[in-house]
């Protein structure tokens, strides 16, 4: 009989992948065995030649979701008479790399049982099998098994231990399996009853809860109620930044959302991200929710716990993170209770304890696919493959939409988003995560990279490690970084042009970057277009307030203040204009979106980051205007683009009584024929479209369009983020290539 052995490599491990591969082996009557390597999953099956294609389609075709297969490599071996199937022991051979699987959403044979009143797990909250459940917030360490995860003080009772043992149940080696009898329990102080029952009648009340879920504590409160929006809004100091809204079902989100069959399908899918939708005109959730947005942070319930409460309570909630704004989220009762105690009205809890925090992630699907914007739980921290050799590298990101990297062996791990590193709780997390990532990996860098800004908390970080390590520190220039993640993302070798338009960054001239393009080859780059600078008085003041921005735009574009009157006090801004002070110079397309909004009439005040930039493109979606505005384009080595005769257009505009909302289009137009002009002056088919300014869909939309119309071909992140939560991983490719 013929007989193969067959590596796969990804996703495949934590995720029922071995006892998928019993059952397809043992339906097609095929001999062998399968086990784990720290390098993937190892087969060897034997049988007729038939059955044995048969098989491989069967592997690719019909593995679990929440697998990802990367690679099958397929070898002939001799005959053995081998007539059974076998599940062995792991193999702790092979390239060990760093590998875990991410938290995946409840599955639907799960979802099944906890409905099922003649089920054993029905209404359990905490239902899992080897397709879903909770993965990196319980693992203490590898090789991934009960005993070094948060379950290791539930013992497993009869009916369960069976299940773990037989290689036929889809609960094989489920680390995470409990039931009633020996699993977590649910907890609501103060009340002697259901917990879920106690939970859903104070949110049905207005009242705000605090839920441990999975990766860590949520603020729920009722998403149809004025006033519980109102409350939660106070007590979290969010005053206009958009909540999610968890929904109970598909049917009550699709009333509320528009929802294409790709948005479907994630909603669905074992990450479960939140995904911004167009809101329908109908929608039932109140207005403060999402303030002046068109579209929603929507998801379904992800977990069973999730999923039983909403159906007690049978309409949408809130559900964001458990935190003040700025501040980490909390994963621990002690955490919660501290910071918690002044928003929540109650706390349901539970004792299966979260070792690491995750947040919930985002996405958004653009005409080009989904874009991630947020990278956290179902994608982090999954392995991404890499064409990058060298020693380890660990890599310290930025100081917003904090992440680190851990580049091992052709493996980037990026952390889970850890948020801002503004206050000390954020640079704390951040330092536990380091520690975290090297003892769970059992990897020592021998390289570490960071921001080239001196007072990034991520930069302090690394100087210290450094110092400690006795290792080599590279600091990266943050638009490189943008550049080399989504160039590390895709595989591609340099020279490659790229865009990197965000809100600031430190340039390598010691100016404030922003409005990048640039030609990148590794561990070097070279800068052949940039935005003309234009003075920030107030320096950071002007990144909060879009009016400064707009009156600096004013400054430097006219020579003058004038029509600036309502975004401050002229006097002192002009003095400190006149004079220099505190008045740093940017290339930055997004304070240019901030200066913008202030002048077309959109926005002049900001309440969060982007909130200026996001009503602008709102605007634009609002206008099918196709004019645009023109750029003072220069001549030169490097392409400087003078924003000058695009302001002078502007205020005509708004002089002559023109909408904000054509302002606003004609604006998006201008900057796709900027990034037209960038592209070209690089002079590479390949266009890399990254940072924080491409979150924005329409901008994105229009880039990409004009760059292929005129022969380019545009490329956008798929697996990162396009803001600073992929510049970790940039770090670590430029470090590697350095």
């Amino acid at each position: 009989m013929p007989r193969i052995r067959v590596r796969v490599a990804g996703v495949v491990q934590g995720v029922g992948f071995r006892p998928f591969i019993y059952r397809i082996a043992r339906d097609r009557g095929l001999g062998g065995w399968v086990l784990n390597r720290p390098d993937g999953v190892v087969v060897e099956v034997e049988g007729p030649g038939g059955a044995l294609e048969g098989f491989l389609a069967a592997l690719e075709k019909e593995a679990p979701a929440p697998a990802r297969i990367r690679s099958v490599a397929v070898e002939e071996r001799p005959e053995e008479g081998e007539g059974t199937f076998t599940i062995r022991p792991s193999d702790g051979g092979g390239d060990t790399r760093p590998s875990v699987p991410a938290d995946l959403a409840l599955c639907p044979d799960c979802a099944r049982e906890v409905e099922d009143p003649a089920d054993r797990r029905h209404g359990y909250p905490f239902t899992n099998c080897t397709y879903c459940g909770p993965r990196f917030t319980i693992i203490e360490g590898l090789p991934y098994d009960r005993p070094r995860t948060a379950m290791k003080g539930f013992p497993l009772c009869p009916a369960c231990a069976a299940e773990y043992g037989d290689p036929g149940n889809r609960r094989f080696h489920a680390q995470p399996v409990a039931c009633p009898a020996c699993g977590p329990r649910l907890d609501l102080p103060g009340w002697a009853r259901d917990p879920l029952e106690g939970a859903a009648r104070a949110l049905l009340d207005g009242r705000i809860l605090a839920l441990k879920g999975l990766g860590g504590y949520q603020l729920l409160a009722d998403a149809t109620s004025g006033p519980a929006v109102a409350r939660l809004r106070e007590r979290k100091r969010r005053e206009e930044k958009p909540f999610a809204v968890m929904f109970p079902d598909g049917a009550s989100l699709e009333a509320a959302c528009l929802v294409s069959p790709l948005e479907r399908a994630l909603l669905a899918s074992p990450e479960a991200p939140i995904l911004l939708l167009a809101r329908r005109d109908s929608a039932a959730i109140d207005p403060g929710v999402a303030p002046g947005n068109p579209r929603l942070g929507a998801f379904l319930p992800y977990t069973p716990l999730h999923r039983l409460l909403l159906a007690r309570v049978g309409r949408p909630l809130v559900c964001t993170s458990g935190n003040l704004s700025d501040e980490p989220m909390c994963h621990t009762e002690a955490d919660a209770l501290e910071r918690l105690g002044g928003i929540a009205d109650l706390f349901l809890g539970h004792d299966r304890p979260i070792l690491r925090p995750v947040d919930d992630s985002v996405v958004r699907v653009d005409a080009h696919g989904p874009t991630l914007l947020r990278r956290a739980r179902g994608y982090a921290p999954l392995a991404h493959p890499v064409a990058l050799g060298g020693p380890p590298v660990l890599a310290l990101g930025a100081h917003q939409k904090s992440t680190l990297c851990l580049l091992d062996r052709g493996q980037a791990v990026v952390s889970q988003h850890l948020g801002d590193l503004h206050t000390a709780d954020g640079a704390e997390l951040l330092e536990r995560t380091v520690e975290d990532f090297l003892r769970f990996f059992k990897v020592e860098p021998a390289v570490l990279a960071c921001d080239l800004h001196p007072d990034y908390a991520s930069t302090r970080l690394g100087e210290r490690l450094a110092r400690a390590w006795g290792r080599p520190l590279v600091r990266v220039q943050h638009h490189h970084a943008h550049v080399a993640a989504l160039a590390a993302e895709l595989g591609l070798e340099g020279p490659l042009s790229g865009l990197a338009w965000d809100g600031t960054g430190l340039g390598s001239d010691g100016a404030l970057w922003g409005g990048e393009g640039l030609l990148a080859d590794g561990g070097a780059f070279t800068r052949t277009a940039h935005l003309k600078p234009f003075p920030l008085p107030g320096g950071d003041r002007a990144a909060r307030d879009p009016g400064r921005s707009a009156l600096g735009l004013l400054w430097e574009a006219t020579g003058t203040l004038d029509g600036g009157e309502a975004f401050g006090d002229l006097a002192v801004v002009r003095s400190m204009l006149e004079r220099g002070v505190n008045s740093p110079r940017t290339s930055s397309v997004g304070r240019l979106f901030d200066a913008v909004a202030a002048l077309a009439g959109v926005r002049s005040a900001r309440g969060f980051e982007g909130q200026a930039a996001a009503a602008l493109e709102f605007a634009a979606l609002a206008s099918d205007d196709p004019g645009t505005y023109p750029w003072g384009l220069g001549t030169g080595p490097v392409l400087v683009a003078d924003p000058a005769p695009l302001v002078a257009a502007l205020l005509g505009d708004r002089a002559r009584g023109v909408a904000p909302e054509r302002c606003a289009r004609r604006f998006h137009r201008a900057l796709a024929d900027l990034a037209l002009a960038m592209a070209r002056a690089a002079g590479k088919e390949q266009v890399l479209l990254t940072g924080g300014c491409f979150q924005n869909a329409l901008l994105t939309s229009l880039v990409r369009e004009t760059l292929a119309r005129d022969g380019f071909r545009p490329l956008s992140p798929e697996a990162f983020p396009p803001n600073d939560g992929a510049i970790s991983l940039g770090q670590a490719a430029v470090a590697a290539a350095t």
